[in-house]
């Protein structure tokens, strides 16, 4: 790139060979490079013999090569220079545009040159060149576009800047149009500020140009085609958006800031800048959009790959894969698009097959400011949005003042979404009123900008001046407009004195309208999940077959005779298990899709979901081969993301009721990185928007000696967390258990989500198998008895769950005892207290009760079990407290191990392991 940034000063031989070169190779160099050549090519043409001798060279030539660099310059630089700032001075860049720093001069200014042909404006004088640079790369909008790599991409996209002016795009009706969006947007604002006089509400002054903004991606969207728009959003003007976007009702609103109770029971809400809402219109010319507004909590950023979950889950279920009927919409702050980790994570995701949504519009209220940081403290980076060059996504920088460039500029990157379905960036450059709330004051940290603030114009006002001048609405008329709704305001306001309490719509609620609520349900009701034998094996055979067409590594084909002899044996272990639960799902009608790192194979290969064809690249996946009329079956390897792509997830698992979504981590504290999902979301959505969510979180557990990271997946935070039938968390120990679980939890009427703590070594224990009568036949068992100790025997009565188990019955097998009872609790939440207590007095000779568990005694299910039973005397058996979830050294693993056995197989009992 350095050695064609200075072709405009080259000798004329020596860019004859560069040109050559591009010939030869156009992809090697920048596309933008392509215009540079066009005119070359003009050159040569009518040049010929200055262009091919270094001794003739034309002074004019010189110039028309200079030109067309200048040119260059601005399409590559142009945005370091715009007038987009509505409150502050850029800041200086070098070198400039100015002509001198291309060979030029101003005696320059009245020359007619060729190059102007390259802009679309034909033979043009150098003054009218730079005019129409400016007006396109140095206004009020900057774009940065150029690092794209796609020639007609590139092209497509300086055909469409160089060759419309803004103005020309908006007739009298448009712009009367425009002034109404601000109009409501402004007067909502003011209102608010003077009825609720210091109330939180994180308002949108200053940045309220946003909603014609988001009027004109809806109306210009549903003309390109979308059906539905996803929307995300932070709370900064989240309530305008609400009001004005969404047309939740004014008074609704309103009811919201003085209201003192909720209308319905368990319901413990949200502030009212956090809640969605969805909605379905008719726009300007009469085509129908849904609209979906994801409620977000504080956590800036949390609410993106949830946006991209739904739109996908979308797409798949309800328009084939067509990309082009749905669009999310994620609307950022300047201080968050750079700097939080999660938007990384889901640009990253955003051409993944997995993944993919047909391209983002982001948004970004870029009010220059953090909560008191100064935006140059805030990055390193030059722009808020330079995370965008990572997928090489245009990016647009306008000025928050200059409503119509907004405009302009958000219709266009609607059609390169569309036309394209890669991301775009529209970076507004706004303020903030106020300070990060009502309630702050600003000045203590900015004083120069609020004092600059203070004394600026709202958008509304601007554009009436605007209006005025054009003689197409007069400021008398724009105020009587502006009182008007006020007026109008004030009427809602009376409605909502007349609502009795705060009404909070279920969000998606037409989705889960046939679905129980899980807080009034029973969740420990008997489901049949049992699948006929002959069914089974139905289903088996096609799991366990290859076609014949393809060839495959021969380890591939030992897998598959492993499990067809798993049938012929009548011994399941894990993997075949589960592939069962998938394929009998799918053969009624409930979508699978399953997602994490390596999971496709499964971390410890006990899955192989997919079979790679040998020499290919290709895939053969056993479970979309069940039968012609199943439901879609879906498994990807995620990237290496937990954050996003759980949210992801969520998101897809939220938009889908019907279907049985999972999210896999590779090593079950590799979720802690998406801790704030599991927080904000999956434990509490329910309480908060009143949510249904069935997803599915693996999380592979077990003490085995691997160290402190990945033996723990951390079950007493999911515990903690649990509270009126908010999730179910389980850890399954027999494969048929596993397979009840997955079948269960699309079978109840209801979802919820589903936390299972799933086996390590336990996938290839001898001792874990199951027949296929135990999956023919039962259900989901909670709590799984001993088989060996009758219960007039037993003296000692052991609780524990997971992996330890095994390890308990193989010393109680071994050793022949017959006083020690060990039962598994499968469910630990909710925690099955009935069944329990029903055991403990089916034991009547009992002298010691335990609590068994591998994890240290400030971890696991321990403060979670005397929290559900606190009139129980339990014993612990655990290893002792400690800060790390595990030892670093097999063999000190193993001698606490021991030692917690010997403890509850000792005659003279002790409380605790240490």
């Amino acid at each position: 790139m350095d050695k064609f940034s200075q072709v405009g000063n080259q000798e004329i031989a020596a860019i004859e060979e560069l040109y050559q070169s591009f010939l030869a190779d156009p992809a090697s160099v920048d596309p933008s490079w392509k215009n540079f050549f066009d005119g070359f090519e003009f050159a040569r043409k009518n040049f010929p013999a200055r262009t091919s001798s270094k001794t003739a060279q034309s002074e004019t030539i010189d110039k028309e090569f200079a030109i067309l660099n200048l040119i260059h310059g601005y399409r590559q630089r142009g945005h370091l220079f715009t007038r987009t700032n509505p409150v502050r001075s850029r800041r200086k860049y070098s070198p400039t545009l100015d002509i001198e720093n291309f060979g030029l001069s101003k005696s320059d200014l009245e020359t007619v040159f060729q190059a102007g042909n390259s802009i679309g404006i034909g033979p043009a004088k150098l003054k009218d060149i730079i005019a129409h640079l400016e007006e396109t790369y140095c206004a009020s909008i900057g774009v940065e576009y150029v690092y794209m790599r796609n020639p007609e991409v590139v092209q497509w996209l300086q055909t469409r800047m160089e060759s419309t002016k803004n103005s020309q795009e908006f007739t009298d009706e448009m712009r009367r149009h425009i002034y109404d969006h601000l109009k409501s947007a402004v007067g909502f604002e003011n209102y608010i500020h003077k009825k609720f006089v210091g109330a939180k509400r994180f308002s949108l002054e200053g940045a309220e140009a946003l909603i014609p903004a988001l009027d004109a991606v809806i109306e210009h969207g549903a003309e390109l085609g979308i059906s539905e728009f996803v929307l995300g959003m932070a709370h900064r003007g989240r309530l305008n958006v609400l009001a004005n976007i969404m047309k939740k009702p004014y008074e609704l609103i309103f009811k919201e800031f003085y209201g003192t109770d909720y209308d319905e029971e368990n319901w413990i809400g949200d502030v009212k800048y956090h809640l969605g809402y969805e909605n379905e219109f008719e726009t300007d010319k009469g085509r129908k959009v849904k609209l979906s507004l994801m409620p977000n909590p504080s956590h800036l950023e949390t609410v993106s790959p949830l946006v991209q979950g739904m739109a996908r889950s979308r797409i798949d279920s309800r328009y084939d894969g067509d990309y082009s009927k749905v669009s999310p919409i994620v609307i950022h702050g300047d201080a968050a698009i750079a700097t939080q980790g999660v938007v990384y994570e889901v640009i990253q995701m955003s051409q993944l097959n997995g993944y993919k949504t047909g391209g983002t519009i982001h948004l970004v209220i870029n009010n220059q400011v953090g909560f008191t940081t100064n935006y140059l403290d805030a990055r390193s980076s030059t722009y808020c949005t330079d995370i965008a060059k990572v997928t090489r996504s245009p990016v647009f920088h306008v000025n928050g003042d200059d409503v119509e460039a907004i405009v302009y500029t958000i219709k266009l990157a609607m059609e390169f979404r569309q036309r394209y379905h890669i991301d775009v960036f529209v970076d507004i450059l706004c303020y903030r009123k106020y300070g990060h709330n009502e309630g702050d004051e600003p000045r203590f940290t900015q004083p120069l900008l609020y004092k600059a603030i203070e004394q600026h114009k709202n958008p509304r006002d601007i554009y009436a001046e605007k209006l005025d001048a054009k003689g197409i609405l007069s400021l008398a008329e724009a105020r009587k407009l502006n009182t008007a709704f006020d007026h109008y305001l004030e009427g809602k306001y009376l409605e909502s004195e007349k609502i009795e309490k705060v009404k909070i719509r279920r969000f998606l609620n037409s989705e889960y309208k046939n679905f129980e609520n899980p807080i009034k349900s029973d969740l420990f009701r008997k489901i049949n999940t049992s699948v006929s034998k002959d069914r089974l094996i139905a289903i088996a055979e096609k799991i366990n077959t290859l076609p014949a067409d393809k060839k495959f590594f021969k380890k591939i084909d030992r897998i598959v005779e492993d499990r067809r002899m798993m049938i012929h044996d009548n011994r399941l272990d894990w993997a075949m298990a589960e592939l069962l639960a998938y394929g009998s799902l799918l053969t009624e009608g409930f979508p699978v899709r399953l997602s994490g790192q390596d999971c496709e194979r499964g971390t410890f290969a006990h899955r192989h979901a997919a079979f790679v064809v040998e020499d290919t690249d290709d895939k053969y996946f056993p479970l979309k081969n069940i039968s012609p009329g199943q439901a879609p079956f879906h498994v990807y390897n995620s990237p290496l993301s937990e954050y996003g792509v759980m949210g992801f997830e969520y998101g897809y698992a939220l938009a889908q009721p019907n279907g049985l979504t999972i999210w896999e981590a590779q090593f079950g504290d590799f979720a802690n990185v998406a801790q704030v999902i599991i927080d904000q979301y999956i434990t509490s959505a329910s309480e908060k928007w009143g949510m249904m969510n069935g997803i599915v979180l693996f999380l592979p557990h077990g003490y085995e000696g691997q160290g402190p990271e990945h033996s723990s997946a951390r079950i007493e935070r999911y515990l903690t967390l649990t509270a009126d039938n908010n999730m179910v968390v389980a850890v399954p120990t027999t494969p048929a258990n596993m397979f009840h679980l997955l079948r269960r939890h699309m079978h109840w009427n209801m979802r919820l989500p589903l936390v299972v703590f799933t086996p390590k070594s336990l996938l290839r224990h001898p001792m874990v198998t199951s027949p296929l009568e135990d999956l023919s036949d039962g259900h989901f068992q909670e709590v799984i008895l001993d088989k060996l100790a009758k219960p007039e025997n037993v003296k000692k009565l052991v609780f524990t769950f997971g992996r330890l188990y095994y390890d308990l019955h193989k010393r109680q097998a071994e050793e022949g005892i017959t006083n020690i009872s060990i039962c598994r609790i499968e469910q630990l939440f909710p925690f099955p207290v009935a069944q329990i207590e029903k055991i403990i007095a089916a034991h009547p000779n009992v002298e010691k009760i335990y609590w068994a568990q591998d994890e240290p005694a400030n971890m696991g299910a321990w403060a979670h079990v005397r929290r559900m039973m606190p009139h129980v005397p339990f014993d612990l058996v655990s290893r002792a407290a400690s800060a790390s979830p595990a030892g670093g050294l097999l063999s000190l693993h193993n001698k606490r191990l021991k030692k917690i056995i010997d403890t509850i197989f000792a005659e003279r009992i002790t409380a605790q392991a240490h």
